[in-house]
């Protein structure tokens, strides 16, 4: 008596679908992943080449180094008294116009926390000063 071996089949995984199932989630991927955009800093810029003569009682200088500290006038403050100083300034003189004047070696974040704390008190005109180098 002969026993027949049975061949044993090899187990395969269908690949026809796989493209289309490659396909769809990529698809999936394209749809719902969103795309934050940089808007940058919001300013409005005067046209190039106009200057205006300014009384200086309508300039208030702020001056900030490479280690961010901030000097208005003469008196050293720190980033976070920006906004009382220059709300107590804008109350005395609507006309207010503020300097800001950086360093060549100040760094970015510095920058952009004076120019929060001035949009916080409300400071529309605001002139940006070449920084030294």
């Amino acid at each position: 008596m002969l026993v027949e071996k049975k061949k044993v089949k090899a187990a395969e995984i269908p690949t026809s679908s796989l493209a289309d199932i490659a396909f769809l989630l990529l698809i999936f991927f394209l749809v719902t992943t969103t795309i934050d955009v940089d808007k940058g800093i919001g300013l409005v810029l005067p046209p190039k080449g106009e200057t205006i003569e300014i009384k200086k009682t309508n300039i208030t200088n702020l001056l900030v180094n490479a280690e961010g500290k901030v000097m208005i006038g003469d008196e050293v403050v720190d980033i976070i008294m920006i906004k009382s100083i220059i709300q107590s300034k804008l109350a005395q003189n609507p006309k207010l116009i503020v300097s800001v004047k950086t360093d060549a070696n100040t760094k970015y974040r510095y920058y952009i926390q004076v120019l929060d704390q001035l949009k916080q008190a409300r400071a529309t005109r605001i002139s940006i000063a070449e920084p030294e180098r």
